[in-house]
């Protein structure tokens, strides 16, 4: 079923910042908490420094009327820079992959592209973009 979410980056308080959320509503984590030590190692990247290997890679969180935030640590030595303005993404989770296509060459026209569609080892077709106007967007078809 196509559905719209929240994604949050930190700057290594992910946990925190969900565990709170999570008393605020009330609700659970949905498939508990990934962290990047779980992660397969990726062809061409170098070995994840063992400090964070602990942060969380993603977590979601439903919130309220169907919605659902999730987010993940930024960490710097993987060249990830938090600020205020960059840290919040509009996901969508489409019904097919020919929608996830449409959807993100539709929204990344004019804007910039920040990975490009592709299979993900969390088995997804997956994309972000920075559309025309700087909202930034997160494209996810589960395989």
């Amino acid at each position: 079923m196509a559905s719209v979410g929240t994604y949050l980056n930190f700057s290594n308080q992910t946990e925190e910042v969900f565990n709170f959320y999570k008393t605020v509503f009330g609700t659970e984590f949905v498939g508990g908490i990934s962290r990047f030590g779980e992660a397969p190692p990726q062809e061409g990247m170098p070995p994840m420094a063992e400090a964070d290997k602990n942060l969380v890679m993603n977590v979601q969180l439903p919130i309220t009327g169907g919605h659902v935030l999730m987010g993940s640590d930024s960490p710097s030595s993987m060249g990830m820079t938090v600020n205020q303005g960059n840290n919040v993404h509009i996901t969508l989770s489409p019904d097919s992959r020919e929608e996830t296509e449409r959807l993100f060459h539709a929204l990344s026209d004019g804007g910039k592209i920040t990975m490009p569609l592709q299979e993900t080892f969390w088995n997804a077709y997956f994309g972000m973009c920075t559309d025309r106007y700087g909202i930034q967007w997160m494209v996810n078809y589960d395989l």
